[in-house]
């Protein structure tokens, strides 16, 4: 059973964080070739999406790691600090996400723009170095570091 439990936490994981990447460093560049409003226009449709995903991922990637924290770790105590640190970031991405959504989300919904939209660009930026920094942690904290 924890084996399922961990592969739905890596893939909601996998599906945040990638999808942030994809956003920045794939698409975001490849949108120079369209009109600035065809290009907020695509951005709307992209968002609408990516938030839905992430809507779902956030709360399962954070059930699962709790799971695993009291189901196989026991708790916080005794726990490696690679746990302790993947905890905290992943609370702050949860954080800076749920900022990113009511805040300038919300705004473009309302008035889409190049201002709402560099909002969120940076937003989502901050959150794709926090969770690459977790991903490092991660893999440092299972091999001892």
């Amino acid at each position: 059973m924890w084996a399922g439990v961990f592969a739905l936490h890596l893939l909601s994981a996998v599906l945040w964080v990638g999808g942030m990447f994809f956003a920045l460093v794939v698409l975001r560049p490849s949108l120079a070739v369209l009109q600035p409003p065809d290009r907020i226009a695509l951005h709307g449709k992209v968002f609408k999406r990516f938030f839905l995903v992430v809507w779902h991922a956030m709360p399962i990637a954070m059930a699962t790691g709790y799971a695993l924290m009291f189901g196989v770790y026991g708790g916080f105590r005794g726990t490696h600090w690679s746990i302790h640190a993947m905890h905290l970031l992943g609370l702050v991405m949860a954080v800076v996400y749920l900022a990113l959504f009511f805040g300038p989300y919300a705004e473009f919904r309302r008035a889409p723009g190049p201002v709402a939209l560099d909002r969120i660009r940076q937003l989502i930026t901050l959150n794709l170095a926090l969770g690459l920094l977790i991903i490092l942690i991660a893999g440092a904290g299972r091999y001892g570091l």
